[in-house]
């Protein structure tokens, strides 16, 4: 004897279902409405309710009504009108770097060998612009049977060539060569700023100006002024190229507040409401008697018309649950509403999940990938779930706010003279009746991106 969990096709499509994402909802109800006859939306018009008396008429009309709902037209969906204008709309991508200088590369008047040397070099790039390949390993990949082997020289002259078409640091191999070259094509003819891109950039990355001045014999003045010329210098010259637009965030749940109190609620506007086809269903009704010769016809329709009608099920329980778990997190974070981040609680998954008795995984799921459009602007709905802890007073801080308070006291630090962890620590003990470690502090300070005391120190 053993007890196992046993899940029907319905449950486990409706855990697919309830995980997507706004975007990814969509995307699928479209793939169903294409794939499934017996699905439309609540705005289709059913169309003409043709008495099907026979197997080949109905196999004709599904293959009609599937080929209609793949294509858009002036009297389509209005879901693939909405889809054709979010096209329409939508910006092309930009070209990568290989892309721009391969158009750049198409007005030379190259021969075989030089272009496929120098289409070589472009592919070789990462995205910073920089090279990992060896000019030999690149002198033998272009090389082809039956000619003479491309040369070292051949692709450094091709290497310089690019750089002058484009920046003059494409294919350095580390950021010590990237500001190497770039200082050449300046002109600048400095000892102090070639000693520090040549000796001391881990020193500059860590802020050590004193070292570099002692080493080098100049005032911290003068690596001040070094460090400004270098900073005008691009690290990454593959940078600027491609598709760098953020991705667009469709919020599923938003909530505004309305005369002083706060409501939750779901973005419908963009999902389709789904309902079972009428005239499939009069068919079924018309031929429930005829006998075996449509019989297999019927029992198709019935498996499709059951397949349709889970799927409604599973995006109707999909909302339901988004919609419980939204609210249960909104009737928790009110402070959250009110103040920002500072007002952020501490809130575990489980304290949800008990509130509307479900499991653990289900809000796990429902939040997957979920936004909410609030009045302290849009966040991951994983967002509001933090750890925290309790201040002297009792009362409770969250991990995002214990956050943006270490980041207020660095704001507002004497820069020449940063605070540190234990400080931080120390001050925030005394400001905000919040006791936690040393290493703590560090590992959200390092969470927030934010240097060192000693990185951070101005001289």
């Amino acid at each position: 004897m053993e007890q196992r969990l046993l899940q029907s096709p319905q449950m486990i499509q409706a855990m697919q279902i309830l995980q997507l994402s706004s975007q990814e909802l969509q995307e699928r109800i479209e793939q169903e409405l294409v794939e499934n006859p017996f699905l439309e939306t609540s705005e289709t018009n059913p169309g003409e309710e043709t008495q099907l008396t026979s197997l080949a008429d109905e196999l004709h009309s599904l293959a009609h009504r599937r080929d209609e709902r793949s294509r858009v037209s002036s009297t389509g969906l209005e879901d693939s009108d909405r889809k054709l204008e979010a096209m329409a709309n939508t910006p092309d991508a930009g070209r990568t770097l290989a892309e721009e200088l391969g158009a750049e590369l198409a007005f030379l008047e190259l021969d075989e060998r030089s272009r496929a040397i120098c289409e070589l070099l472009l592919h070789s790039l990462d995205e910073r612009g920089y090279l990992s390949s060896t000019f030999e390993e690149l002198a033998r990949e272009s090389s082809h049977e039956g000619e003479p082997p491309v040369t070292v020289q051949e692709v450094e002259h091709w290497l310089a060539e690019l750089r002058h078409l484009s920046h003059p640091a494409i294919g350095a191999r580390d950021l010590k060569e990237c500001l190497r070259l770039q200082l050449t094509a300046s002109g600048y003819d400095d000892p102090l700023l070639t000693s520090i891109v040549e000796e001391h950039l881990e020193d500059l990355e860590h802020n050590r100006l004193p070292r570099i001045a002692k080493a080098t014999s100049h005032s911290i003045e003068d690596i001040k002024e070094a460090v400004e010329v270098l900073r005008r210098f691009d690290p990454h010259p593959g940078s600027g190229y491609g598709d760098s637009r953020a991705a667009v965030i469709l919020p599923d749940v938003i909530v505004e507040e309305q005369d002083g109190d706060y409501q939750v609620r779901l973005e419908r506007a963009r999902a389709p409401r789904l309902v079972l086809s009428e005239a499939y269903k009069e068919f079924l009704k018309n031929h429930a008697k005829n006998g075996d010769k449509q019989a297999a016809a019927r029992d198709w329709i019935k498996k499709r018309m059951e397949s349709a009608r889970w799927f409604i099920e599973a995006v109707e329980q999909r909302e339901h649950t988004l919609e419980r778990v939204a609210k249960a997190i909104f009737a928790r974070q009110r402070s959250f509403l009110d103040k920002g981040v500072e007002g952020l609680q501490p809130l575990r998954m489980q304290e949800i999940a008990d509130e509307i008795k479900v499991h653990i995984s289900t809000i796990s799921r429902a939040v997957a990938g979920k936004y909410a459009q609030t009045p302290r602007g849009i966040h991951p709905l994983k967002y509001f779930f933090t750890s925290g802890t309790t201040s002297e007073t009792g009362m409770s801080a969250s991990q995002q706010s214990i956050q943006q308070k270490i980041r207020q006291l660095i704001e507002t630090e004497d820069p020449a003279h940063p605070l540190s962890d234990e400080d931080l620590a120390l001050k925030l003990e005394e400001k905000e009746q919040i006791r936690i470690a040393r290493r703590t502090v560090t590992k959200y300070r390092k969470a927030l991106s934010i240097p060192s005391s000693s990185e951070r120190k101005r001289f």
